[in-house]
This record gives structure tokens, C-alpha cells and sequence, in this order.
């Protein structure tokens, strides 16, 4: 009987949206995660022996891998947005601040030398491996993250919201250092000069930023006000409760602010922020948020069991024990050492802060970033190579933040709930 192409790819496809819906519920409080089952299906499935299975080259397939997790990432961010209860603002965000501000590019500089000097990397070629494994990813680590909106505005724990929050925006703020990256390995080529400097820091961090953050409020604050408040029912989108409209506002955020060369990941998550904001206790935030989540959890399980069919193809076979040891350190040195260090330890309790220094994990962001500069520029290491440092960063993320999530969050909500009987005893 002879096996149908078709068939198979109709089955994988079927079983995959139904491993999405059931493994969260399955692997909740448990030291497991739906990212590392997919993860490990995709590499024992690619291992077996049928001609079917495509060849998975991110290298030759860049500009595909690009807008698949280029799509993946706008979800996400839509998603997060919607989520976020607190009201933005300078205090009450204060520790994404302090994550953003401070933790990340000191986190990028780290990550820089560290490839300069361990792996003899040009410093482009290390300015890009550390703006590109920069974004942080807890959609990939369940339990550390908000939940779905509720009407209360401070109801989430603030480790879970500093790390959706950070993640939120530093999606997007990575990209003037990878922008960086690129404008430094065009100058290495052409003769060394420091002009590219100033275009990057008026171009590339005030004006593309600025754009970004401007045209995801302005795009928010319409949106909100049509959602909510248009006087035409048929306009009051709320009224309606059609969860495809997040996609849509997604889409058009994203689009637009590109179309105006500005950061669209930034504009994406800023329109989400915006929109929760115009209505807050409004129940249809519910709504797109669960329609965002359900999209985010098929095209993060299709991309993470793509990863492990990689892997199994010897995607990791260019991979130095140098480049093992640069992602090793980031994950275990770096950034939870720089993430702790960079939060004032007068605003919350050590445990919280370290939980939110050591849960910075890389993911769907990282491959979008690499393909985006692959794609635009050269460097002066091979491809392949790069991809192995990126990927091997993910995996290992993805298992050692996986397994870890559930019971150390359980330990720091038990720890917050005694500390809270502590304080309201007389």
C-alpha cells in the first residue's frame, strides 16, 4: 500500500491543532511544557525514514522562515497586549523599564564580547548573535506569563507581568541593534567609517521607534473608540464579539507602520496596550485575546516541531563547543545575573526578583531577527553556523525554562500567599 504524501501531511496537521488544545491543560503545574513536547515530536518524527519529509534548510529558506515567524511573533504580541490588566504607566511599570532600559542592552553587550573573545567573531558578527537572541519569550514557558484579562487592573503577580511586559516591547526594541549590526558589517566591507553612526541613532532609534509607538497609539486609541463607542451598532465591534477582529488590528498595526518604516512589532503591542486600555473591565477584550491565544498556539507548536526536524537533520552540526558555551552563558550567567542586578532591590522581595532575571527565555523572536539580517546583509561567518548558535539558545531555553516554570512559580505564588497572611495578621 503505497503511503500518500497528502495524507500524512493532512494527519501531522490534524494531530498537531489537537496536541495545541489538549497539552496545555495536560502539562499544567507540572514540570513540562507544550513547546518542549512539540520540540521533541518534531525531532522523533523527522528521525524516522520517510522520503516524504521535506529538507528543512533556514538558510536556503530564509525569506520563508522570515514571515512565518515574522506572523508567529505579531500574535503573540497582540496577544500579550490584550492581556496585560495594569493601566501603562511610568511608576506602575517600572520593573519593565528597568528590564528594558538597563537589563537588555547590557545583556546584548555581554553577549557581544562574549562572541568577540570566545569565538573570535567580527565584532558585526557578535553585535548581531547577541541582538538577535535579545528578545525575550515567555509565550514559550506557559506559567510565567499573565493569564486571560479580568476586570481587576492589579490582579497579576509582578513577576508574570514584568516578563509579558518586557517581552511586549523588546520584540521590538531589539531591532535598532540588529539594524546596528548590519550597518556595522556594511562598513567593515566597504572600508571602515563612523557616518553610519549617526544615521542609525536618528533613523533607526529615534525615528523608526517613534513611529512605531506613535501609529500603535493613534491606531489604538480609533480602534478603541470604534470598538466601544461608535454610535452605529453595526461599527461597535464590541457589541458583536467576533474574536478574527484582533487578527485583523494586528494586521493592519503591523502593515501600516512597516508601509511608514517604522517598527511594527512595537506598533502591534502598543495598539493591544491602547485598545485594552479605551474599555478596560470590557469582556470582548476576553474574546480577541482567546482568538489571538488559539492562532498562537498552533503556529508556535508548527514552528517548534519544524525546530526539532531541524535539529534531527543535523541542524546543529556546525555548532562549536564555543557557540554551546556563548548560549549557555547568556541563559545561566547573563541574563539572570544582569536581570537581577538591574531591578532596585527596594521594590520587590529578592525571590521575585530573581525569578524574573532567570525566566528570560529566547524564541520564536530569535529566528525572525537572524533570517531578517541574513537576508540583508553579509557576515563574515557562515550561515549555517549562525543558525546552530540560535537554534541550540532556543532548544536548550525552551527545556531548561520548560521544565522549571511550574514548580518554581508554584513556590513563589505559595510564598506570596504567605507572605499576604503575614502582613494581615494583627
Amino acid at each position: 500500500m503505497e503511503l500518500s504524501g497528502t495524507g500524512l501531511v493532512y494527519a501531522v496537521l490534524g494531530l498537531g491543532a489537537l496536541g495545541a488544545a489538549v497539552l496545555p491543560r495536560i502539562v499544567a503545574r507540572r514540570p513540562l511544557s507544550a513547546p518542549m513536547i512539540f520540540l521533541a515530536l518534531g525531532f522523533a518524527v523527522f528521525l524516522l525514514p520517510f522520503d516524504l519529509l521535506p529538507d528543512l534548510d533556514p538558510v536556503g529558506s530564509g525569506t520563508t522562515v522570515q514571515h512565518l515567524t515574522e506572523i508567529c511573533v505579531v500574535v503573540a504580541l497582540m496577544g500579550a497586549g490584550l492581556a496585560i490588566n495594569r493601566p501603562f504607566g511610568r511608576r506602575s511599570w517600572s520593573t519593565t523599564w528597568w528590564l528594558l532600559g538597563l537589563a537588555m542592552p547590557l545583556t546584548i553587550l555581554a553577549t557581544a564580547l562574549a562572541g568577540w573573545t570566545l569565538l573570535g567573531w567580527a565584532p558585526a558578527v557578535a553585535l548581531l548573535v547577541a541582538a538577535v537572541l535579545a528578545p525575550t519569550d515567555p509565550v514559550l514557558a506557559g506559567e510565567v506569563r499573565v493569564g486571560e484579562p479580568t476586570d481587576a487592573q492589579y490582579d497579576e503577580d509582578e513577576v508574570r507581568f514584568a516578563l509579558t511586559s518586557e517581552a511586549g516591547l523588546n520584540d521590538g526594541l531589539a531591532f535598532p541593534f540588529v539594524m546596528a549590526a548590519l550597518a556595522l558589517s556594511a562598513a567593515s566591507l566597504t572600508g571602515w567609517s563612523g557616518s553610519w553612526l549617526w544615521h542609525w541613532a536618528l533613523v533607526e532609534v529615534l525615528l523608526r521607534l517613534a513611529v512605531g509607538v506613535a501609529v500603535g497609539i493613534v491606531l489604538g486609541r480609533l480602534l478603541g473608540r470604534l470598538f466601544f463607542r461608535a454610535r452605529n451598532e453595526s461599527l461597535r465591534l464590541s457589541e458583536h464579539s467576533e474574536g478574527f477582529v484582533a487578527l485583523a488590528t494586528a494586521a493592519v498595526s503591523y502593515g501600516l507602520t512597516e508601509l511608514l518604516h517604522g517598527y511594527g512589532f512595537l506598533a502591534v503591542f502598543a495598539t493591544a496596550v491602547t485598545i485594552r486600555a479605551a474599555e478596560r473591565p470590557h469582556g470582548y477584550h476576553r474574546v480577541m485575546h482567546s482568538f489571538m491565544d488559539q492562532i498562537e498556539r498552533l503556529l508556535t507548536g508548527a514552528l517548534l516541531f519544524l525546530v526539532g526536524g531541524f535539529v534531527a537533520q543535523g541542524g546543529l552540526s556546525a555548532l562549536t563547543w564555543r557557540g554551546a558555551l556563548l548560549a549557555m552563558l547568556l541563559l545561566l550567567v547573563f541574563r539572570p545575573l544582569i536581570g537581577y542586578l538591574s531591578q532596585p532591590p527596594g521594590t520587590r522581595a529578592p525571590s521575585a526578583r530573581l525569578v524574573t532575571a532567570v525566566f528570560g527565555i529566547r524564541g520564536i523572536g530569535s529566528f525572525f531577527y537572524l533570517a531578517y539580517a541574513l537576508g540583508h546583509g553579509e557576515f563574515a561567518v557562515e550561515a549555517g553556523q549562525l543558525w546552530a548558535v540560535v537554534t541550540f539558545t532556543v532548544v536548550v531555553s525552551v527545556f531548561l525554562h520548560g521544565v522549571a516554570a511550574a514548580p518554581v512559580v508554584a513556590w513563589l505564588d505559595r510564598w506570596d500567599r504567605r507572605r499576604h497572611l503575614e502582613t494581615e495578621q494583627p
